[in-house]
């Protein structure tokens, strides 16, 4: 049985950091591309960042700079850093699963999690 499992939301004020994790079994995930959404209340689901299994990386352009993904292939464990959060970043964020490739439309993933919650306030 395919499982992603997120962790790691929280609430914290602008300007600071978080760092999500997200555990993958049932599958080998390292053959497949993993990637990263959110979604806010009233919003479409839009992608965050995303990696291939060759470790090519694509990371959505409003967030260059601020969002950095990474994975930990002994451990089926991807990971998504990000800095300098503003409050415009609070949304449940998921991970995605079984990719053929990097990238960032949601129906190209056909494993999810159920989500992290991340807040931004002060």
């Amino acid at each position: 049985q395919v499982q992603l499992v997120e962790s790691g939301g929280g609430s914290v004020q602008p300007g600071g950091s978080l760092r999500l994790s997200c555990a993958a079994s049932g599958y080998d995930s390292n053959a497949y591309a993993m990637a990263w959404f959110r979604q806010a209340p009233g919003h479409e689901r839009e992608g965050v960042a995303s990696i291939s299994k060759y470790g090519i990386r694509t990371v959505d352009a409003s967030l260059k700079g601020r969002a950095t993904i990474s994975k930990d292939n002994a451990n089926h464990t991807l990971f998504l850093q990000m800095d300098n959060l503003k409050v415009e970043d609070t949304a449940m964020y998921y991970c995605a699963g079984g990719g053929d490739y990097a990238q960032l439309t949601p129906r190209r993933y056909p494993y999810w999690g159920r989500g992290t919650q991340v807040t931004v306030s002060s």
